[in-house]
């Protein structure tokens, strides 16, 4: 049976200790030198930035969800139109609260708040800030690109006729023979089950 003996440093002793002083060094140098990199090179620095997700919370409330609401709507109609609110408080349990905030790295933070008030349970009255059309909505979360002019979507009769002309000539692939499907179906149970 062997056993494993632990392995003996090499180095002999005169040289290990400057050699552990050299690496300290070489390590308090290095941390030294990334500290000032920033303040030597501001440029390269702020080019390069940490990716930050997109943070949506609440409720989207557009001003056509706003419109749709009426005074004398049940609470559950307004759930419909609206969703669940984001915050109903038992201490204020005749008043619901949609907020809804939207931060994008490098834009101001979106933030809208709708209030709707109820008497028992019909809907008094609601008040908010300036709500955006869902078209609106949805082209402020899409920034970032930007298309051309969208191309017409429509072939024009010489663009057809050329077209055919260029399929004319290539062979079709041979379309599979369809069977005839099976109109016989085994029985739902078998003879003789007692019912």
């Amino acid at each position: 049976m062997h056993h494993l003996t632990p392995r003996r440093n090499l180095a002999p002793k005169h040289l290990q200790r400057p050699a552990r002083a050299l690496c300290a060094l070489m390590a308090v140098a290095a941390l030294s030198a990334c500290s000032g990199w920033g303040s030597r090179m501001p440029g390269i620095t702020s080019l390069v930035t940490p990716y930050k997700i997109d943070i949506v919370q609440g409720n989207v409330v557009t001003r056509e969800q706003a419109q749709a609401l009426k005074v004398g709507m049940s609470r559950a109609q307004v759930r419909d139109v609206l969703g669940s609110p984001l915050l109903a408080s038992v201490f204020h349990s005749d008043r619901w609260d949609y907020v809804f905030t939207f931060r994008r790295q490098g834009q101001e933070p979106q933030q809208r708040k709708l209030a709707v008030f109820f008497k028992g349970e019909t809907l008094e009255r609601f008040e908010g800030d300036e709500l955006p059309s869902e078209s609106e909505f949805v082209a402020s979360l899409d920034t970032r690109r930007k298309f051309g002019k969208v191309p017409p979507l429509q072939a024009t009769e010489a663009q057809l006729k050329s077209f055919q002309d260029k399929n004319a000539g290539a062979p079709t692939a041979p379309t599979p023979p369809t069977a005839a499907p099976d109109t016989t179906y085994p029985p739902l149970e078998s003879p003789g089950a007692a019912r």
